[in-house]
Order: C-alpha cells, then sequence, then structure tokens
C-alpha cells in the first residue's frame, strides 16, 4: 500500500474534481475532499483492495456529499440540484444546441463500456483526456481516441453537427 502522502498527492485533485462536479461549490469541495482523505487514513485498514483506490476514495466522497445534502434539508436540496442542473448546461454538453440533455443523456447511455464510462467522465466530470486515461487504466491518446469515437456516434445517432 502506497504512503498516504503519496495517494493524497496522486488523487486529491482526482477526488477534487469528482466532488466539485458534483456540488459546483470550490469551498464545499475542498471541505469535502479534506474529509475525504481523513475518512480514509482512518479506515485504510478496511481498504479490502476489492477495487481500485481511487474508485474507494470517490465512494467515500459521494457518502460525504450524500450526507452533506442530507443536513442541508429537503428545501436547500432542491436548490443545491437546481443549481447542479444550471451548471452541468454550462458544460461542454451545453455546446450540443437544440439538444436536450436528457436525450444525449439516453444515448450516451446506450454505448458500451468503457466508450459510456469515457463520455460521461468528460462531460459530466469535466476530466481531462490524461485523467481518464489514468483512471480507466489506459494512455491518454486511448481517452482521446474514444472520446473522438464517442461524438462521432453521436453526430451519427443524433444527426447533429457537434
Amino acid at each position: 500500500m502506497e504512503d498516504m502522502e503519496q495517494i493524497y498527492e496522486k488523487y486529491m485533485p482526482q477526488v477534487y474534481k469528482f466532488l466539485f462536479s458534483l456540488s459546483h461549490d470550490i469551498h464545499l469541495t475542498e471541505e469535502l475532499t479534506q474529509e475525504t482523505f481523513y475518512q480514509a487514513i482512518k479506515s485504510i485498514d478496511s481498504f479490502r483492495g476489492d477495487c481500485k483506490l481511487y474508485v474507494w476514495l470517490c465512494s467515500i466522497a459521494k457518502h460525504l456529499w450524500y450526507k452533506e445534502i442530507k443536513k442541508k434539508g429537503q428545501e436547500q436540496l432542491e436548490e443545491v440540484a437546481e443549481e447542479t442542473l444550471i451548471a452541468k448546461q454550462r458544460t461542454e454538453v451545453s455546446a450540443i444546441q437544440k439538444v436536450e440533455v436528457l436525450e444525449l443523456h439516453k444515448i450516451i447511455h446506450t454505448f458500451d463500456e468503457p466508450l459510456r464510462e469515457v463520455m460521461h467522465l468528460r462531460l459530466n466530470g469535466n476530466f481531462t483526456f490524461k485523467e481518464i486515461g489514468e483512471i480507466l487504466e489506459k494512455d491518454e491518446n486511448w481517452a482521446r481516441v474514444t472520446y473522438y469515437r464517442g461524438k462521432q456516434r453521436l453526430r451519427k445517432e443524433l444527426h447533429y453537427e457537434l
């Protein structure tokens, strides 16, 4: 097992981006990122290695995010959901004018893995191709080519020029 400082240096930017894609709040993202690694340190002995370390860290982060949402209450949850929807519309998905985001996600959902995961990480997580390659244990060029193929498939299925 890598020492926690190396784990932090390697995965902190990815966990931060993952949490930011959920919260769209810099301060909350920083707080939850720190809490994620604190919880990871406390429970590192329970990490069985069934999944990648990054996936385990993101599951801790997601749990903390859900806990935060629950703490804010129903009214704030609706506000957060609305703000999240607005922020997601500003991502690369919004470049596809005239196509509802829901339709786009329905089409992407029909893609086989790893194409679906690459598209999701790039469009929703705003990860770089290098980071996508690292997450999926491939190289940056593979991530670029896979994403390009996904865009081409979307063009074909949407009959729309991206």
